[in-house]
C-alpha cells in the first residue's frame, strides 16, 4: 500500500533530484566549454559542494518545519484530550506562527465548549438524580395515605353492618388522608414554581401576629392534643402573606411532628422563632436539612419528602431573609427568620 512521504523526505527527494539534474547539466556544459582537465574537475567539485551545502541547508529547514508541523498535527489529533496548551511554542516562519496562534484560539474555544458541556452534563445528571429522588419520595409519602383510604373504603364496602359511629370514624380517616394528599400535592406545585422561576412576591402590609394565630388554629384542628404557645404582640410587616403562611405552617408543623412537649412561637424585633423540645438534629445534618430531597437516614429527623424546608428557604430568600437553625440532639431545635417591620 502506498505510503505518503514525510515533509522532510519529500523536500529532500525533490532537492536531490534537482541537484543531480543540475550537476549533470553543468557537467555536460563544462565538458564542452572547459578544455583544461584540472579546471574542469575543480569546477565540478565546487559545484558538487555548493549543491550539497544547499541541499543540507534546505534539508535542515525542512526538518525544523516538519517538527513544527508535527506539533500542530499533535494538537489537532488530540484536541479533545489536551489539558494544557503550550503557549511558549514559537515558529520560525510567519505562516506557521499564524497557524499556531489561530490553533490556540480554536483550542481555547474548544476547551471552553468542553467545559460548558461537562458542566451541563453534570447539571443534567444532578437533575436526573433529583427527579429519581423526587419520584421515590412521592411514592413514599403518598403510599401510606392512599393505602389508608383504600383500606377504610374497602372495609366500609365489605361490611354493610358497621355501626354508624365507626362508619363516621372511618370516613373521617378517609377525609384526613385526602387532606394529607392535597397538602403534599400543593407542596409539589409550590416547589415546582420555585424550580422554574415562576414564583413571585405579592407583598402587602399585615399583622404577622394574626397570621401566627390563624396558623396555630388550623394546626390544632389536626394536632388536637398539642399546645402551641405564642409569645408575640401585634406587629405590622410588609411581605407576601400567602407565602409566609406556608413558612409558618412548615416550621410549626415540623416542631409538632418531632416533639411531644409544647411548641413556642415568639416574635421580637421582627425576628420570628419556632422552638421545640424534641429529638433535635445532629450537627452533621443541620447543614443538609434545607437541601432539596434530603432525607435523614434516621427516624429522629425526617424532612418530609425533602421539600418542606427547601421551600421555606426559597420563600425567605425571596423576602431577603434566611433560615437560621439552632439544634441539639435530644434537647430540641429553634428555627428563626427575620422580616422587615
Amino acid at each position: 500500500m502506498y505510503k505518503r512521504p514525510h515533509f522532510k523526505e519529500y523536500v529532500l527527494a525533490r532537492l536531490i533530484s534537482m541537484a543531480v539534474l543540475l550537476f549533470v547539466l553543468f557537467w555536460v556544459l563544462a565538458t564542452v566549454l572547459i578544455d583544461n582537465r584540472d579546471t574542469l574537475f575543480l569546477f565540478l567539485g565546487l559545484l558538487a559542494l555548493a549543491l550539497a551545502l544547499f541541499v543540507y541547508a534546505v534539508g535542515r529547514g525542512a526538518k525544523r518545519m516538519e517538527k513544527e508541523l508535527r506539533i500542530i498535527a499533535a494538537y489537532l489529533q488530540s484536541m479533545d484530550k489536551i489539558e494544557k496548551i503550550d503557549y511558549k511554542t514559537h515558529f520560525f516562519t510567519q505562516e506557521l506562527e499564524e497557524i499556531n496562534q489561530n490553533l490556540i484560539k480554536v483550542l481555547k474555544k474548544s476547551k471552553k465548549r468542553e467545559d460548558v458541556k461537562q458542566r451541563y452534563n453534570a447539571k443534567l445528571k444532578l437533575k436526573n438524580r433529583q427527579r429519581a429522588d423526587m419520584l421515590s419520595a412521592i411514592a413514599h409519602e403518598f403510599r401510606n395515605p392512599i393505602a389508608s383510604i383504600m383500606g377504610y373504603a374497602q372495609t366500609l364496602e365489605d361490611d354493610k353492618d358497621i355501626p354508624p359511629a365507626l362508619q363516621e370514624k372511618f370516613l373521617n380517616k378517609i377525609y384526613n388522608n385526602g387532606l394529607k394528599i392535597e397538602a403534599l400535592l400543593s407542596r409539589l406545585v409550590l416547589w415546582n414554581k420555585f424550580e422554574s422561576g415562576e414564583a413571585t412576591l405579592h407583598p402587602s402590609s399585615f399583622d404577622i401576629y394574626q397570621l401566627i394565630v390563624e396558623v396555630k388554629r388550623s394546626l390544632l384542628d389536626k394536632y388536637t392534643n398539642r399546645e402551641i404557645r405564642i409569645e408575640a404582640e401585634s406587629t405590622i410587616v410588609k411581605a407576601d402573606r400567602t407565602l409566609l403562611e406556608v413558612v409558618l405552617k412548615n416550621l410549626i408543623e415540623n416542631a409538632l411532628k418531632y416533639s411531644k412537649d409544647e411548641v413556642t412561637v415568639s416574635l421580637k424585633d421582627g425576628k420570628i422563632s419556632v422552638k421545640d423540645k424534641g429529638a433535635g438534629i445532629s450537627e452533621r445534618d443541620i447543614g443538609k436539612v434545607t437541601k432539596k430531597f434530603y432525607r435523614s437516614g434516621t427516624h429522629s429527623w425526617d424532612n418530609s419528602m425533602g421539600l418542606g424546608l427547601s421551600i421555606v428557604k426559597s420563600i425567605l430568600s425571596l423576602h431577603g431573609s434566611k433560615l437560621e437553625i439552632e439544634s441539639k440532639e435530644n434537647k430540641g431545635s429553634t428555627f428563626s427568620f427575620s422580616l422587615s417591620l
